[in-house]
């Protein structure tokens, strides 16, 4: 027979649904013969958590210093405060990407091959102090993961910012490249947890800044120029992560990658992509990649609801199976299954357990802040953010998504174990997690219409949990 939970645990629920809950606490109820049995085993542990979080943009950075200081500030603490959602990974960019407002590089000098004209300043504009500004918010601090879309266009085969290659005669550049921006950013107060090689190698149908790489391409640079030059520069500990494109190429990658311990030294794990699917999670191509590469990173390193402008302060869209992606039109015959119409709150919810479930280590959001036409952006490749803003009457609208993050970076933290969670139901998706202060995070998600009792059952005890439809819950354990 189970005890009372409260024994041993004190237990708080929070609920984002539908119907209209944003993190909001709810109570656990009576015991019901028909509940959904959770089970939870802390004792089999998998991954070890790096961080949950967003991506500091050039678009969202200069959105952020457009709005008033008090707005301004307020979305921070959202974001990175011990109030807020806490985010403890992020992503920036080197050079320009499509969400910049213009191209720019740092060495814009062709043929500049010691890089003596390297010039950050475009950074230290709006980017930085907003980078800054986050630093002072949060209390533990948060992993940055830097990632080029592309090389000057001097250095490439095709002298342009889209597509193209890298020529052999700038590899050696390009490699201390990385090391000056590192360099600079460390100037400027922002530590570089990592970076990868190139955003997309794959491209991105020469639509925005892009360099193109085939997995030998990218192993070799890093083995003989990337990985030496940042050891030779005293930059050993900045992690290399290889790929950062869709999940469903990641076998020919890390087979390359990890082949042998010449340039698997050198990578510090694989960064992954959603875009592929609006529901699929690829689970046997990261478990795939997990064995291959054990004891390496597993990063899901960006991720939006892409291919659409923002609705404004409509939280029920983001509940409703209306959003399409870019394979919605673009996607070959024989993908397009993959591409159905979705529920931006159900993606999100839906691919970060399963990411989890499947030994992902950490999961960043793409852009933190995008106004009301999602931008701005060069490219006109609008796209939705979790917090959406209007800089000219100074207006903010947190939507369903930012809370659905905060189920996750708040509650499930650095240095967190996955455990081992089971559903009764196939409907029901659940993760649970054992912090470093030793509370556990239960995560349940039900994308039904229909309201549920959940019986959490954890070692001996057990607690009822009532669960709206369309709903994403967080159940705090913690230990008395």
């Amino acid at each position: 027979m189970q005890s009372d939970i409260r024994d041993s645990y004190s237990v708080q629920i929070f609920e984002t649904s539908a119907a209209g809950n944003s993190l909001t606490e709810i109570q656990s109820t009576l015991p019901n013969s028909d509940a959904i049995s959770i089970q939870i085993d802390p004792r089999v542990r998998h991954q070890s958590i790096l961080g949950f979080g967003g991506s500091f943009t050039e678009a969202s950075a200069h959105l952020l210093s457009s709005m008033s200081a008090t707005q301004r500030d307020r979305i921070l603490r959202a974001y990175f405060s011990d109030t807020g959602a806490r985010y403890s990974l992020a992503r920036t960019h080197i050079n320009s990407c499509d969400f910049s407002r213009d191209h720019y590089a740092y060495a814009m000098m062709p043929g500049d091959t010691s890089l003596e004209h390297f010039n950050i300043e475009k950074d230290r504009a709006d980017l930085f102090p907003i980078i800054n500004q986050a630093q002072t918010i949060s209390r533990d601090g948060f992993r940055l993961i830097a990632s080029p879309w592309t090389a000057p266009p001097w250095m490439k085969d095709n002298n342009s910012w889209v597509g193209g290659k890298l020529l052999d005669a700038y590899r050696k550049t390009w490699a201390l490249y990385y090391v000056r921006y590192v360099q600079a950013c460390a100037d400027n107060g922002i530590p570089i947890w990592g970076i990868t090689v190139i955003n997309e190698p794959h491209g991105n149908g020469n639509n925005w800044e892009s360099m193109l790489f085939t997995p030998k391409e990218m192993t070799n640079f890093v083995r003989d120029y990337l990985g030496p030059t940042l050891e030779r520069e005293g930059l050993g500990d900045v992690h290399i992560l290889g790929y950062d494109q869709n999940r469903a190429g990641l076998k020919e990658w890390v087979d390359e990658m990890f082949k042998d311990s010449s340039s698997a030294k050198y990578f510090s794990g694989t960064a992954v992509h959603w875009y592929e699917s609006t529901y699929e999670v690829f689970p046997l191509e990261l478990q795939y990649a997990a064995d291959k590469s054990p004891g390496k990173y597993l990063i899901q390193t960006e991720a939006c609801v892409d291919a659409q402008v923002p609705r404004w302060e409509d939280d029920s869209w983001y509940w409703k199976a209306e959003a399409t992606d870019w394979g919605w039109d673009w996607a070959p015959p024989e993908q397009k299954y993959l591409h159905p119409k979705y529920a931006p709150a159900h993606r999100y919810a839906r691919d970060i357990i399963g990411c989890l479930q499947n030994r992902v280590h950490g999961w960043i959001d793409w852009n933190m802040v995008l106004d009301r036409q999602g931008g701005p952006n060069w490219a006109s490749n609008w796209c939705t953010a979790p917090v959406i803003v209007d800089p000219v009457t100074d207006d903010v609208y947190f939507t369903p998504l930012y809370y659905v993050m905060c189920h996750f970076s708040k509650f499930i933290r650095p240095g967190a174990q996955v455990v081992t969670s089971a559903s009764q139901n196939p409907d029901i998706m659940t993760v649970a997690a054992v912090n470093p202060d030793q509370s556990i995070s239960v995560v349940a998600f039900n994308p039904t219409m229909q309201q549920h009792t959940l019986r959490i059952e954890l070692e001996d005890h057990d607690v009822f949990v009532p669960i709206n439809g369309q709903a994403l819950q967080t159940i705090l354990f913690l230990p008395r």
